[in-house]
């Protein structure tokens, strides 16, 4: 459908769940990339509440921004999946949404230092009116259940939207409830919407969708890292001191690549249920990948002698979100392929062992890249060695 000239208008109804060859579209990976930019910008501003000694401040700030740009993103991929008709007016809507978060990230900064979210919610107003709309346009022209669904959909948003004002009108210390319960009604939207009619979401197209995004967010990792090696070097000379680091880095980053896409996901997500938790659970794979840039600035600084904290802090600062990575890729991708203990058993001791590599002072990151490493190598080994056990039994049942 994405390869037509767009029509200016056509119903909004619902494309088919075994629809061949469903791919993302161009707008689709236009949407992630403007997203990545205010993943980007609350990274950047993470990395220095960490450097200055506000940690815990500034993880809660992050948890807090990310949560708004991720639960945007995935309103609009599952909403994409089982409706994109592709016309003009869907498109314009989603440069809409677009917009709204490169408000949002234009917003992150003054929320991380003066706790003031105003802008970070115009952006996300902007974000989630668009989003209603689409749901109304899908009303249009639904009938019975499906049209309550997409009423209910709607409906919430546009009542969660209200309930996110008090982050702007209530005072400093409410705020953090009011986060927490509009988090809470936010996740629940989904489950009372679809409670008599699913939306007839794309199992690939998700998939390919979540994949995507994450290579993106990895990407941005990637970059942010280079960026402070590169100013260490240029400024400070310290090559040496961020050699170790770079390196480790960068294999953290290229084993998280392939512990993710190892096997593919889409045959996993057969039901609502499981689909619901999976996309859910992306909330820590996408903020620990994220975190993990902002780890490796964060390490880098220190390295040079321009952070405020400890060696243990900074090294901590990377190898924390590298095992939650771990951690939750293994929850939600890798055990339902895993065979036997010992293959079950790989990606949580990695974690582990990436954990304990927080206490060896400057060589904490490239320790960390290494059983990031080793785990692949590892993971590979025993999925290889299963699959001959598994072809010796055939060959034997087959000349038995």
């Amino acid at each position: 459908m994405t390869s037509e000239i767009p029509r200016p208008l056509r119903p909004l109804t619902a494309r088919g769940r075994d629809e061949p060859h469903r791919v993302a579209s161009p707008l689709e990976l236009f949407f992630d990339l403007c997203f990545v930019v205010a993943i980007a910008q609350a990274g950047v501003q993470l990395a220095h509440a960490v450097v200055e000694g506000h940690a815990g401040e500034g993880v809660l700030s992050y948890a807090m921004q990310f949560f708004a740009i991720w639960w945007a993103w995935m309103n609009f991929s599952w909403f994409a999946s089982a409706y994109d008709n592709d016309d003009v007016l869907y498109r314009v809507v989603t440069l809409v949404q677009i917009s709204g978060v490169l408000v949002l990230a234009a917003g992150v900064s003054r929320a991380f230092e003066q706790h003031d979210y105003l802008v970070v919610w115009l952006g996300y107003v902007i974000m989630r009116l668009a989003m209603a709309t689409q749901w109304l346009r899908a009303a249009r022209v639904a009938t019975g259940p499906e049209r309550t669904m997409a009423l209910r959909y709607a409906g919430g948003v546009l009542l969660c939207m209200v309930g996110w004002t008090g982050l702007v009108v209530l005072p400093e210390p409410a705020r953090g409830w009011v986060f927490l319960v509009m988090v809470i009604a936010e996740l629940c939207v989904p489950r009372y919407a679809e409670k008599d009619f699913p939306t007839p979401w794309h199992p690939h197209h998700i998939s390919e969708r979540y994949g995507l995004f994450t290579i993106i967010v990895l990407g941005e990792t990637i970059a942010a890292a280079t960026v402070a090696v590169k100013s260490g070097v240029d400024e400070h000379d310290a090559l040496g001191e961020l050699l170790p680091i770079a390196a480790g880095g960068l294999l953290i980053v290229f084993a998280a690549w392939w512990i993710y896409f190892v096997v593919p996901i889409h045959g996993h997500l057969r039901s609502n249920q499981q689909a619901f938790l999976w996309g859910y659970g992306h909330y820590l794979i996408f903020a620990s990948a994220a975190t993990i840039g902002a780890g490796l600035e964060v390490a880098v600084t220190e390295a040079i002698g321009k952070a405020h904290i400890s060696t243990l802090a900074a090294s901590a600062a990377v190898t924390v979100p590298t095992a939650l990575y771990l951690l939750s890729v293994w929850a939600l991708h890798a055990r339902h392929y895993k065979v036997g203990v010992a293959q079950q058993l790989v990606l949580p001791v990695s974690a582990l062992l990436v954990i304990c590599c927080t206490f060896l002072g400057s060589w904490a990151v490239l320790a960390a890249g290494l059983v990031s490493a080793l785990t692949v190598a590892v993971g590979t080994t025993l999925t290889a060695l299963a699959a001959g056990e598994r072809g010796r039994a055939e060959v034997t049942a087959t000349v038995g």
